[in-house]
């Protein structure tokens, strides 16, 4: 399905590990086979087992010493349809119990532990996902479109003229967008040219050629921008592990990470 991507996660250390997430413009749902956590900084809240993070993140980070996740990406347009209109994120993590009830998400889970592969639990996953998908809410049509035009233009676009083309007052558009998204339009357009960023520099190119390429005033203005959003310098943004698992982040690299 379009919207939705995925990525399995494996391994044990001695000690436990933290990695910090880097914001990304989609919600993540995560479904732990192992003792990994995910701990949100400011609130102090700990989930454990399936847990979904929504787009506003920016303080959560993973912990663990026997990791076995399945994270899922979903798109804000096929979100709102799989996890319901309930799912904006006023906080930050919350449980895949919360949106799903406890039924459906027991029963996905014991069908992603009684798989054989990774490949055996993304086709399991799909298919839950496309079940809920089906008999979800739709995004109104016109959020829909802003978003797509939000993604396509690397998140440098004006919500005025946005709100011009689908015949909506601005003030329509911002309260709908952020009922349905989870954000405001601006902050969204945001998160979506942060995330450009984020790979571009990941990918071994300069904060100076990244700043200049994403219209941004100078590298300081980048360096504020990517601080405000991610809470770390583009350099660790660059070397980020969170980021591993996006190819389109590596094409410098000779060899893609494996997860």
């Amino acid at each position: 399905m379009a919207g939705i991507s995925m990525a399995g996660f494996r391994g044990r250390t001695d000690s436990p590990v933290n990695l910090e997430m880097v914001p990304y413009p989609a919600f993540t749902v995560f479904i732990d086979f192992g003792d990994a956590e995910l701990v949100d900084d400011i609130s102090g809240e700990r989930k454990r087992g399936s847990a979904v993070v929504g787009m506003a993140a920016g303080s959560v980070r993973g912990c663990g010493r026997d990791v076995d996740v399945l994270q899922v990406r979903l798109s804000p347009v096929v979100a709102h349809a799989v996890l319901g209109a309930s799912a904006e994120p006023g906080a930050t993590v919350v449980t895949l119990e919360d949106l799903w009830g406890r039924r459906d998400t027991e029963r996905t889970q014991e069908q992603l532990r009684a798989a054989g592969s990774w490949d055996d639990r993304f086709l399991v996953m799909e298919a839950a996902l496309a079940r809920r998908h089906e008999t979800g809410p739709a995004m109104d049509p016109e959020i829909a479109f802003v978003w797509g035009q939000m993604v396509t233009s690397r998140g440098r676009v004006r919500v005025e003229r946005l709100a011009a083309e689908v015949g909506w007052s601005r003030k329509r558009l911002w309260s709908r967008f952020r009922s349905q998204v989870g954000l405001t339009p601006k902050r969204a357009a945001t998160l979506v040219r942060f995330d450009h960023v984020a790979h571009r520099l990941a990918a071994g190119h300069s904060a100076a050629r990244v700043a200049a390429e994403n219209g941004f005033v100078d590298q300081s203005h980048l360096c504020r921008d990517v601080m405000a959003i991610a809470g770390m310098t583009p350099t660790a943004v660059a070397i980020a592990p969170w980021l591993a698992v996006d190819h389109i982040a590596w094409p410098a690299q000779e060899q893609a990470p494996r997860v």
